[in-house]
Formats: C-alpha cells, structure tokens, sequence
C-alpha cells in the first residue's frame, strides 16, 4: 500500500480527536506497524512506511506525515 493509499484510507480522521487508541485503528485499517502519536519521541530514521499523526494544542488531528 503506497502513501497514497494510506491517505485515502485515514483521511476521514483529520479534524477528529486524537486519542490513543487512533494508533491502532490506524494500523488496523492501513496494516502499518509504526504509528506515532503527537509529541511522542521518534527516531530520526527514514522509514518511509512510519505514519506520524500531526495535532493541534486541542488535541485534534490535522494531518499526517510519512518518515
């Protein structure tokens, strides 16, 4: 599944809450293992298949980077 296709299917979560169990549903629905929540602590390794979940001060999902 290419990052494209991971958009497609998490894009209906921008603009809702984050909460932690997002992760899982996220890996449930796109198969991706390494899910990293807002401010968590990452390694600075390129993994292109690495979903990092970007929120606002409130806590809601704005969008999604891969690396």
């Amino acid at each position: 599944m290419t990052n494209d296709d991971v958009l497609q299917k998490i894009q209906h979560l921008i603009g809702s809450p984050y909460v932690f169990s997002v992760k899982a549903y996220i890996t449930e629905l796109t198969g991706r293992t390494r899910v990293v929540g807002p401010n968590e602590v990452s390694t600075k390794e390129l993994d292109l298949n690495r979903i990092h979940i970007i929120a606002n001060d409130e806590s809601t999902i704005k969008s999604f980077n891969f690396g």
